[in-house]
């Protein structure tokens, strides 16, 4: 067995350029996305009731549009921003 041994800051450049590369083959979001529906939001907040998305509406914990009445439409950069709220870092 060969055992490759890296300085930690070689390491960790090494791991920041891997983040950098996965992130640039991610697809960009549309400026029509900014939009997403509620089958949509609960995806991404991984939640499985649509009252626990109400409930986060209503506690004004992610942005929504309305346009028409049987139509909500949420902020997908608000969900984004909601999640990265609750990131902690590791010891």
């Amino acid at each position: 067995m060969e055992v490759i041994c890296f300085e930690d800051r070689a390491f960790f450049a090494m791991i920041d350029k891997l983040e950098a590369y996965i992130d640039s083959k991610k697809p960009k979001q549309s400026q029509g996305d900014k939009w997403v529906s509620g089958e949509e939001a609960m995806r991404m907040l991984r939640i499985t009731s649509k009252t626990t998305l109400q409930k986060f509406r209503d506690e004004g914990k992610i942005r929504y549009s309305q346009p028409e009445k049987k139509l909500i439409l949420y902020d997908a950069d608000s969900i984004r921003d909601y999640i990265e709220d609750f990131t902690y870092e590791t010891f």
